[in-house]
């Protein structure tokens, strides 16, 4: 591949971007929209109505496999764990153990205030009944998104975890993806994948159970599916296709930049990838190695559909004008490959994660770092944040008054429920306050 025959979508200076290429940029939505959305409500509205049944006949229709059961029995799960190669299965329980840690460290202990004498309040949090994870599939595995939404659910206490992931032309997920639920601790699998899955699992089947959380990262029809049944329960944020901003200086190698739009571009054609900078040199740099690096890539072909869809080149005037491009951008994963990336941060409050310095691939944090890989897509970042144990957790507070903290109370109390017409909430503190004077 040559540099000029090296689609991408969007090339040039910021500050000539049409309204038509900022749209593109910043907005970030599936260009089929309304009909994404129709389709997915049709989709779910069968699974409501049909259950196991249209699950079974979407496996058949859109997997291509005819399934006996939509459940993964466990000894599966163990099996393919025992005969995982030794170095990943060390890999996948190193990634477990670094999620775990960082994820349990984020767990908050009880609050308990005194906000006047004889008044005392508390926040508790417990852990959700029951969640789903989902973990993609189709045109790769992901074991990692199984241990990225399982751990941090284990971590926060969760009881049953329950993972859905496509099957393949065997009628189960692959096998690493069996091994990462039992390294994990899920509870149960299913063999379903798509729109159908967040579907079973917020309105529960006769054999998928409803869950109170939905949370993982999935393609368009996920992430829609995610933002209809967010009504029926709680999701973590609408995460679709993966999506990579750098910002990057001559201090930055232009392969390790390359390599990470490669990175991100190879796991969707829908994926994101930008590359800002504020010299002209470091872009033709790095367009020469994007070239190198495509013509080389096993995902060539998904490479390139992303990269003419959402690829971006950009020209900044100044450090400033680039790092202000990124925070309107807010990107799932901003990448400062700078010669000052921790100064560079301090500007930055949109992005769903951040890596600092060119040493900082987005790689490790998908994998091991124990950071989480479940991040908001699509400017959403302005919005939402990324998963973590408290999207495991549910919140109540309790309040404790002792018959002084009443007294002192009441009269206020009075005048307000006297000003909003409630003339019983002031005869049920007057009582508490004629008790005490009595």
């Amino acid at each position: 591949m040559t540099q000029e025959t090296l689609g991408i979508a969007v090339e040039g200076r910021i500050s000539e971007l049409t309204a038509a290429q900022r749209a593109l940029l910043l907005e970030r939505r599936p260009s089929d929209e309304a009909q994404l959305r129709d389709s997915v409500g049709a989709i779910l509205q069968r699974v409501r109505t049909d259950g196991d049944r249209a699950l079974l006949e979407m496996a058949r229709d859109l997997d291509g496999v005819e399934l006996r059961s939509l459940e993964v029995p466990r000894a599966r799960w163990e099996l393919a764990s025992r005969s995982l190669d030794g170095a990943l299965l060390r890999a996948l329980e190193r990634a477990a153990r670094n999620i775990r840690v960082f994820h349990e460290a984020q767990l908050p202990g009880e609050l308990v205030v005194e906000v006047e004498p004889g008044v005392r309040l508390g926040r508790r949090a417990v852990p959700l009944g029951a969640v789903g994870v989902y973990a993609p599939g189709g045109r790769a595995a992901y074991p990692s998104s199984v241990l990225m939404g399982v751990v941090p659910a284990r971590a926060a206490g969760v009881e049953e975890i329950v993972v859905c992931s496509p099957p393949g032309p065997s009628g189960e997920p692959p096998a690493n993806v069996l091994a990462a639920c039992a390294i994990a601790g899920a509870t149960r699998l299913f063999a379903i994948g798509g729109a159908g899955a967040i579907g079973a699992l917020a309105f529960g089947t006769a054999t998928v159970p409803r869950v109170d959380a939905v949370v993982g990262p999935g393609n368009r029809w996920v992430t829609e599916a995610k933002r209809q049944v967010a009504g029926e329960l709680r999701i973590d944020s609408p995460a679709g296709p993966s999506e990579v901003l750098l910002v990057a200086d001559a201090s930055a190698s232009p392969d390790r930049i390359a390599a990470e739009l490669v990175a991100q571009a190879e796991h969707d054609p829908d994926a994101c990838v930008c590359v800002v900078s504020w010299s002209a040199d470091v872009l033709e740099a790095v367009r020469t190695a994007l070239g190198k690096q495509i013509s080389e890539a096993p995902r060539r072909k998904i490479i390139e559909a992303a990269l003419a869809a959402r690829g971006a080149m950009l020209l900044a005037g100044t450090r400033k004008e680039a790092l202000a491009f990124a925070e309107a951008y807010a990107a799932e994963h901003l990448a400062l490959f700078t010669d000052d990336p921790a100064e560079d941060l301090e500007t930055q409050t949109t992005a769903g994660t951040v890596f600092l310095g060119d040493a900082a691939s987005v790689a490790f944090g998908d994998y091991l770092t124990g950071a989480n890989h479940v991040l908001p897509t699509g400017g959403r970042a302005r919005s939402f944040s990324g998963l973590s144990a408290l999207d495991f957790l549910r919140f109540f507070t309790w309040q404790e008054i002792s018959p002084d903290g009443a007294e002192r109370m009441a009269d206020d109390v009075e005048r307000l429920a006297a000003a909003e017409g409630l003339p019983g909430h002031a005869a049920a503190v007057r009582a508490r306050r004629d008790e005490v004077t009595r």
